[in-house]
């Protein structure tokens, strides 16, 4: 039964899935082992009619076809999996076939965008030093940090870049990103005393650029805008020389709960297009949009003109040239101030493959010609991330100079 098994689930996965009448679902339960693990005697075809129906409805021509298969004695295999995929009475996928490491959870997508191989191995580019080796102001903060209670996306997210960004040095100021109203995909209900208690912490650790982020609340009625909102004020009424950036999602486009957030006294507000148009649909949550994303950047700029706009893109899904410039001509249209430009990494195997491993080279270029096209600062490299040095000399130059013209107009009047 065993060798039968084996020869069954080998040539299932050989089915298309979307000529199969099994289907996707199908084919993962089959390839998974699925309930032919369980089964301790030979199989009916009657038995074998009505697993298979039960999961996929399949038609009487596969039925027939997987009851021979599974009642056939195994033999060594000699053939070339080319005469093995032609003994299918149907349509076989032209792409390549699902590997066996591949998703057996209900929420897999249907299907999947075809991309090139990923690489065995990083190139060399992509491996960094140990975070924080030799720096001392970076085991300073994270000392500090314990006993805080606060929740860092640098730590949680394994950040090759959190040497640099905590360490400071001397052309930028010390960067972290902290996350609020919880830190998983299920959050728990919102705690009121968070965004003292955040403004609390933040005043204590001592850094001076701090990005404020959260998981999607589609739970809450506000989207926890108002929730977010506080914390920004309690944070600058407990340091007010602190430069916060907050990055958000786009709340559904609701464009009201954008100027809540505009207003509530952070100095950058940050929203993600993530990647080009064309690669919307492939990389991001299906309710997310690239030109619901602009919007949300344009009004955060029009509901308070003074505030410093960013977005981030990352690289390697596939995209053309063409698309990057179009991407980042729009950003600028919308009136942004700040773009990143980063190395798109596969998570883990259930995430989307990486497509190509983008040079440092073309970065560079990437990032002149981001400047070219009038961004104020543009950081661009493999190991960029959204919140990559946010406090970098020249962004937080930028904040001070505009502080100071703001303090200086009131003087102004007043002679």
């Amino acid at each position: 039964m065993q060798s039968s098994r084996a020869r069954l689930l080998a040539g299932a996965r050989h089915i298309s899935t979307r000529a199969s009448p099994i289907g996707a679902a199908g084919a993962r339960t089959l390839e998974c082992g699925g309930h032919f693990g369980r089964r301790s005697v030979a199989t009916t075809r009657e038995q074998l009619r009505d697993e298979l129906q039960s999961q996929a409805n399949a038609s009487e021509a596969t039925l027939d076809h997987f009851v021979k298969l599974a009642s056939t004695p195994a033999k060594p295999s000699t053939a070339s999996s080319s005469s093995s995929a032609a003994s299918f009475p149907f349509p076989l996928s032209s792409s390549a076939p699902p590997s066996s490491s591949s998703s057996c959870s209900s929420s897999a997508p249907a299907e999947e965008k075809p991309t090139k191989k990923r690489e065995g191995k990083l190139p060399p580019w992509l491996k960094t030093k140990i975070a924080g080796s030799g720096d001392g102001r970076y085991y300073a903060l994270k000392e500090q940090l314990k006993g805080l209670k606060l929740a860092t996306v640098c730590q949680e997210a394994k950040c090759p870049n959190i040497g640099e960004c905590w360490g400071g040095g001397k052309d930028h100021t010390a960067t972290a990103t902290i996350m609020i109203m919880g830190d998983t995909r299920t959050p728990p209900a919102l705690d009121p005393t968070e965004p003292l208690n955040t403004a609390e912490a933040v005043a204590k650790w001592g850094v001076g650029y701090i990005v404020i982020t959260t998981v999607d609340r589609d739970d809450l009625k506000d989207f926890g805008v108002n929730h977010f909102a506080e914390t920004v004020q309690l944070v600058k009424e407990k340091t007010p020389s602190i430069l916060v950036e907050c990055l958000t999602g786009d709340f559904r486009g609701d464009l009201s709960l954008v100027e809540i957030m505009a207003n509530s006294g952070l100095d950058v507000f940050a929203h993600n297009i993530e990647t080009v148009e064309s690669m919307q649909r492939w990389v991001r949550d299906y309710r997310a949009g690239y030109k619901q994303s602009l919007s949300v950047l344009e009004h955060a700029k029009k509901a308070r003109p003074s505030l410093y706009t960013k977005s981030s893109i990352m690289l390697g899904f596939g995209e053309k040239d063409d698309e990057i410039r179009q991407a980042m001509r729009d950003l600028r249209s919308a009136g942004v101030d700040f773009l990143t430009l980063g190395q798109y990494l596969q998570p883990t195997r259930k995430h989307m493959k990486v497509h190509e491993y983008v040079t440092p080279e073309k970065f560079d270029q990437w990032r002149e010609e981001g400047e070219g096209l009038g961004f104020k600062y543009v950081a661009s490299g493999p190991l960029v991330r959204s919140s990559y040095k946010a406090g970098e000399y020249f962004i937080k130059n930028l904040l001070n100079q505009q502080r100071t013209q703001q303090h200086s107009q009131p003087q102004e009047q007043q002679r």
